[in-house]
């Protein structure tokens, strides 16, 4: 008998522990360990930030769903991993044990890095639910009596599809509510050039995006490095190519979303051989710790280097898609590995994405997602947004149901197939 705990309840936490429920021996144990009982649908907090979704429809009970797979499911969180004992303590003060550990905590939100920055100081954000309900109370409030909006991500951020959607988005509400032409808009990006997305583009994101804004009137300000952030006012360095200083940014706001830098969850920060410098947990092609061969990593938690070198840091997106193949990867290694095989399945790494922008909206494919790629395609469309409430619905559906099919690749690959018959005029 083999004690299987997965470390974390979210996209990937949840869809491992529904994956793996099929790969284990019937004398296994899986426990899954998570922050409260509810999975949120991250993919929906731009439109819970402008009122579009409620915070009741896009999060799930797993109580109930785990209860019914047979799996354990503790929901008081992990105060420490310690792998050399084989041992998660909780917050509690209780100890579980195990002989596979997945870790799939997602990130911490490094908001006291950047002085005034997070919903608790000056600006908001859409990183977790809880959060995107805040912003829509101050949303509400800014639309009484509306002026200059900022809306970016700062230096270590590793997932930017978010802060295009929600800046579109944001555009799209305020021109249903006739007030656009009173809110100056500007979009603050570390990346080097727009739609670089952390992984040197995708097809033609740099034109995509870049199109996207000026039709919208969004000014944009790239290789930037926010320094400090008063009450409706944001300080930032404008970076050349060789690092040096190009121009300083006083920005004025009367609302600001600013997605904060990632890093490792406090439960794994530090423990050398795990982690890297960042808290982020190291893997092999196998998503195996090499230092802590019983320990695997999926998701947003990994440690991937960054595509190559920019004078802002910019992280690596772990998408949806590219987190499923770990996810599936992970299953069968941890199967073959009770069975007495070897690990031997790699995750094929891939991108396909949907990006909302309220009224319309871009997908692209990259495969596999750190370049060079095998394919490289973007494209813009009214049927982006269509598919993407589709898709909420889908996975939404499918969670509930505890069901571990590859939702991303049976949903996502369908949009794209219909999207190419349009282009035919089919």
């Amino acid at each position: 008998m083999s004690e299987i705990i997965v470390l974390g309840a979210g996209l990937g936490g949840t869809l491992m522990a529904y994956e793996l429920a099929g790969q284990i021996r019937a004398e296994d144990h899986i426990t899954v360990i998570g922050q409260g009982p509810a999975y949120q649908f991250a993919p929906s907090n731009p439109w819970v930030a402008v009122g579009w979704r409620q915070r009741q429809e896009v999060e799930v009970d797993l109580t109930r769903v785990m209860d019914k797979k047979k799996i354990r499911f503790i929901t008081e969180g992990a105060k420490r991993v310690h792998p050399q004992e084989n041992r998660v303590e909780l917050n509690g003060g209780d100890s579980v044990t195990y002989d596979y550990l997945v870790i799939a905590t997602g990130p911490e939100l490094g908001f006291d890095e950047i002085p005034g920055l997070g919903p608790s100081a000056h600006t908001h954000s859409i990183c977790e639910t809880g959060h995107a309900e805040q912003a829509f109370a101050a949303f509400e409030k800014f639309c009484e009596n509306p002026g200059p909006v900022v809306i970016g991500a700062t230096q270590g951020v590793s997932c930017f599809g978010p802060m295009y959607e929600f800046a579109f988005i944001l555009d799209t509400e305020l021109r249903k509510r006739k007030i656009r032409n009173k809110v100056p808009m500007t979009l603050v990006t570390p990346e080097p050039y727009i739609g670089h997305l952390g992984l040197d583009g995708v097809g033609d994101t740099k034109g995509l995006m870049e199109s996207e804004l000026r039709e919208r009137h969004i000014k944009w300000i790239t290789n930037a490095r926010v320094k400090e952030v008063t009450p409706g006012h944001m300080s930032l360095e404008e970076l050349n190519e060789d690092a040096s200083l190009k121009a300083a940014h006083e920005l004025d706001f009367s609302f600001s979303m600013m997605m904060p830098p990632f890093r490792g969850v406090q439960a794994v920060a530090g423990v050398e051989g795990l982690v890297n410098p960042r808290g982020f947990v190291l893997a092999d092609s196998h998503q195996r710790n090499p230092t802590f061969p019983n320990v695997f990593s999926i998701g947003v938690c990994v440690a991937i280097p960054p595509v190559g070198k920019t004078p802002v840091p910019v992280g690596v997106p772990k998408t949806g898609f590219m987190i499923e193949s770990m996810v599936t990867a992970t299953a069968h290694n941890i199967g073959a590995l009770l069975r007495g095989g070897q690990a031997h399945v790699k995750p094929s790494w891939n991108a396909i994405c949907l990006a909302d922008f309220g009224d319309s909206g871009v997908a692209f494919v990259a495969q596999p997602q750190i370049p060079p790629r095998n394919a490289n395609w973007a494209a813009k469309g009214k049927w982006v947004h269509l598919a993407k409430v589709g898709f909420e619905k889908y996975f939404l559906r499918k969670i509930k149901n505890g069901q571990s099919e590859p939702f991303y690749e049976r949903y996502l690959l369908k949009q794209l197939h219909i999207e190419k018959f349009a282009d035919e005029g089919k």
